[in-house]
């Protein structure tokens, strides 16, 4: 069987059989890959804990008819998130979040898997509430996925903003003219933190009061549900 090498970060895992595991893989450049990995299971395994969610890890893989399978693997950043459950939620939901938006298995996708690798590094480092590097890597990874939001501009007209309502339908802000039934109307604070997230001015979102930052965590939790066509199963355990 042909090999290949990469780096990834691990996704979910599944178990196979009394001693395997199914690994899902976003890798930097053969894009989601499934791979299994024999004998992860067993105490003996070399493997051990590199094949975790949140392990960005440098592989060596063989070609298969449906599975490829993991032949090495050498841990580059553990990413130790589950020490704390606010960054482990916000790391499940993010690594469910990339999962989704590459649906096409081996379809390459740099930006994707650059985006996760910071994000989680972000993450583990505990510079920023772990709320606020969810959000914001929430919105830049829709926006390489074809789905950028507009907060300074109408969504619908192209008019300069500021605008005062949001529906995450229509792609963002909306003007008086263009707003549509069911619209929400944030506070022109919530408006700046969320263009702050998304372009990633972190002294804005550091300095964000907590009301402004709960209502726009919403409204990006409403933005991805849209474009997702369903929610999240990991957003349920995260404190928005």
């Amino acid at each position: 069987m042909p090999l290949y090498r990469d780096e990834a970060i691990v996704l979910r895992t599944h178990k196979l059989g009394e001693a395997d595991r199914i690994i899902t893989l976003l890798t930097r450049h053969h894009g989601r890959v499934r791979a299994v990995a024999k004998g992860v299971r067993r105490t003996s395994s070399k493997f051990g804990s590199r094949l975790e969610p949140f392990t960005h890890v440098d592989l060596q893989l063989a070609e298969g008819r449906s599975l490829d399978t993991i032949t090495q693997a050498e841990t580059l950043t553990a990413n130790p998130l589950g020490l704390d459950y606010d960054r482990y939620t916000a790391g499940t939901v993010m690594l469910e979040t990339a999962d989704r938006l590459v649906a096409e298995e081996k379809q390459p996708s740099l930006q994707q898997f650059l985006l996760l690798v910071g994000g989680l590094r972000a993450m583990a480092a505990g510079e920023h509430a772990p709320g606020q590097v969810l959000d914001s890597y929430l919105l830049r990874s829709l926006s390489v996925a074809g789905y950028a939001p507009s907060f300074e501009h109408c969504a619908r007209c192209g008019e300069e903003g500021p605008h005062r309502w949001f529906n995450p339908s229509m792609g963002g802000v909306l003007c008086v003219t263009c707003r549509v039934p069911g619209s929400a109307s944030p506070a022109p604070e919530t408006v700046a933190l969320l263009a702050a997230l998304l372009t990633g001015d972190w002294p804005i979102v550091d300095a964000a009061h907590p009301r402004h930052l709960k209502e726009a965590s919403t409204l990006v939790a409403a933005y991805l549900a849209w474009h997702l066509e369903r929610g999240l199963k990991s957003m349920a355990y995260v404190e928005r």
